[in-house]
């Protein structure tokens, strides 16, 4: 078909500018295809797609036939065709130049890639692929093209609060952590595994986009993971060996001090380095255990007891949620047998367990942190007299993680922006039964969580 009226209205539609036009448009209706031939008049000039090249009208050297996916026409699959110039640069050569409606390399249009962006965003990736009758790994293609391309354009340098969690990629104890940006409501970085690597190659990673892993983050909010503390200490925090003096102009010098009582020192000819007798202040970022995280390590304790004490008491079976639930969850019939099992004439330690539980989320209501580490102290000096188990190893916990604790209610930072990451993490996992490795899982991650400027448009 190549009615001038037709042909004219496939041009408007995908936006062409010249010298790029559309010349021919064939249906097959057997096969259910429409093919749109698109090409440049001879004589035509275009750009060197070198990179910083500003030579604008380079002549055509010849040609080469590719073909791309667009968007279906209607229920049809759409393709476009054309002779891509390969242009002669005076300065680079010969090279084949980037056409308007495609990325170089791909077999999609740019509508068709942000088509599948988008879809990829609320369904999995297999029903995508037979919904636009391609093979997934080329979906995987496109959507890992873009994200790990957008990804490298970020810009971290002005992160301070990081949030940092893990998530289960399959069954059995295997994990993806991620660490968040706390301000900006972004993931900004997933990698396999739970240790103190995963904080290593976060720093490594936020170094690569513009910050300053050292010195940079301020606060970190996390659970009591020794594997997360330890990363942070040796990652995200200065080091002695790291401590900096000036030389004369200011210059940066590394040097081994921690306390500086160190006389005048010679570098070689230079002139002397004034070191003072003041300790160096390394930066250290301040570490907040999440509430949700600690308030956990309680209904455990609980939940100890509980299953302890059951082996005595058969009423306490099956009562394990009736005791884990907050107050305003329970069920009608949750609550009635709660009342019944808290009654002082049975007398279980279970009971007792719930009320320092209870007495413990007083902390998280107290109105200053001078108050709350007031509060805090008498818990603990209660609690450790209890003659519950459980119970006096959830204190020693508490004290042995005291200035994160603390630290809450100074900055009232959590991790709920990161245990509802989890959520959509969990959902898109359980939607697609799973992904083939954690590679795949991490770019879903980055995709749906990352806030990425991905490519929005409208025309090729």
């Amino acid at each position: 078909m190549d009615d001038p009226g037709l042909v004219g209205m496939f041009g408007a539609a995908l936006g062409l500018t010249p010298p790029w036009q559309v010349t021919s448009v064939v249906f097959d209706k057997e096969a259910g295809k429409l093919e749109i031939g698109l090409d440049f008049p001879r004589g035509s000039r275009f750009a060197c797609p070198h990179e910083g090249c500003g030579e604008s009208a380079c002549p055509v050297h010849d040609t080469m036939e590719k073909r791309w996916r667009h968007l279906d026409f209607f229920e049809h699959q759409a393709f476009l065709a054309a002779r891509v110039p390969r242009v002669n640069c005076a300065v680079h050569g010969v090279h084949l130049v980037s056409v308007p409606w495609a990325r170089p390399g791909s077999g999609f249009t740019l509508l068709m890639e942000v088509a599948m962006l988008t879809f990829a965003k609320q369904m999995p990736i297999a029903p995508l692929a037979a919904m636009a009758r391609e093979h997934d790994t080329r979906v995987w293609r496109v959507i890992e093209h873009h994200v790990n391309a957008t990804r490298a354009t970020l810009d971290f340098s002005g992160v301070t609060q990081v949030g940092m969690d893990e998530t289960s990629a399959r069954r059995g104890q295997d994990y993806v952590s991620i660490f968040m940006d706390l301000a900006g409501h972004r993931v900004m970085f997933a990698t396999p595994g739970r240790d103190s690597n995963t904080v290593k190659a976060f720093a490594e990673d936020l170094a690569t986009h513009g910050g300053a892993p050292k010195t940079q983050v301020e606060q970190v909010c996390c659970d009591m993971s020794p594997a997360f503390i330890k990363g942070i200490a040796e990652h995200l925090s200065e080091q002695p060996e790291e401590a900096v003096v000036d030389r004369e102009t200011g210059g940066p010098e590394t040097v081994e001090l921690v306390h500086a009582a160190v006389p005048t020192q010679l570098r070689g000819n230079q002139s002397p380095v004034a070191v003072t007798d003041a300790p160096v202040k390394l930066h250290r970022p301040q570490v907040i255990f999440d509430r949700y995280h600690v308030v956990s390590k309680a209904n455990e304790a609980v939940d100890q007891v509980r299953r302890a004490e059951s082996k005595t008491r058969p009423e306490l079976k099956r009562s394990r949620y009736v005791w884990l639930k907050n107050d305003s969850n329970l069920t009608a019939k949750q609550r009635e047998r709660l009342t019944w099992l808290n009654r002082p004439s049975m007398r279980l330690q279970t009971t007792r367990a719930a009320r320092w539980r209870d007495d413990f989320n007083g902390f998280y209501e107290q109105p200053t942190p001078d108050d709350a580490e007031a509060y805090l102290k008498r818990w603990c000096y209660g609690a450790k007299r209890s003659r519950l188990g459980p119970i006096k190893e959830f204190v020693a916990m508490v004290e042995n993680h005291w200035d994160g604790i603390i630290a809450w209610q100074q900055s009232r930072l959590s991790n709920g922006l990161l245990e509802g990451t989890n959520s959509l993490v969990q959902a898109a996992k359980r939607r697609a039964r799973g992904y083939r490795n954690k590679d795949k899982l991490i770019t879903i991650i980055y995709l749906i969580a990352g806030k990425l400027p991905l490519p929005q448009i409208h025309t090729i």
